[in-house]
């Protein structure tokens, strides 16, 4: 089911008596019946492509319509091939870590960032630890000096449902 956007109006199934044509290239037809737009693409081996149907008059084109949508897909693949994919990793704390394991976390962490990896650092609120969520806060405030010299805090210390989360970029 292709929506009303994707569909492309062209040769005979274009309704309007006049149309104003351009040739693919820049030549300009001016107003021309549509008749004679279809003369002329057939003349030139060519299709008749509606460009802006909401326009007065319609706009249409004379193209080669297979190449130019190969080539709006061949460029559409490239953009897609040069977006940069941001990976995030997460590293999970609690409320009762040892120091020893928070070095060895943000260890991990560090390893991340110099990656080029984004990171977010999560405590879980377990229990009763609900009733001073605090501590998590003050959990990730340790870590933050940590890692500051490589990373930057994009979202500081939130609380969100049963976790406290602080989301770290590598610095530029």
């Amino acid at each position: 089911m292709s929506s009303k956007k994707d569909r492309v109006i062209m040769n005979d199934d274009i309704r309007v008596p006049e149309v104003r044509c351009n040739i693919d290239g820049g030549e300009s037809l001016g107003v021309i019946s549509t008749d004679e737009a279809m003369d002329k693409a057939n003349e030139l081996n060519l299709d008749l492509v509606l460009i802006a149907p909401d326009a007065k008059p319609p706009v249409a084109k004379i193209m080669d319509y297979g190449k130019y949508k190969y080539q709006k897909e061949k460029q559409l693949k490239e953009q897609r091939k040069n977006q940069v994919k941001i990976v995030v990793k997460e590293i999970k704390l609690s409320v009762k870590i040892a120091e020893n394991d928070v070095t060895y976390k943000v260890k991990h962490a560090r390893e991340f960032l110099e990656k080029g990896f984004h990171v977010k650092f999560r405590v879980f609120l377990k229990g009763r630890e609900m009733a001073h969520p605090e501590a998590a806060k003050e959990v990730l405030l340790r870590v933050w000096p940590m890692v500051e010299d490589i990373a930057v805090m994009e979202k500081p210390p939130k609380f969100e449902g049963r976790y406290y989360n602080m989301y770290v970029i590598p610095q530029k």
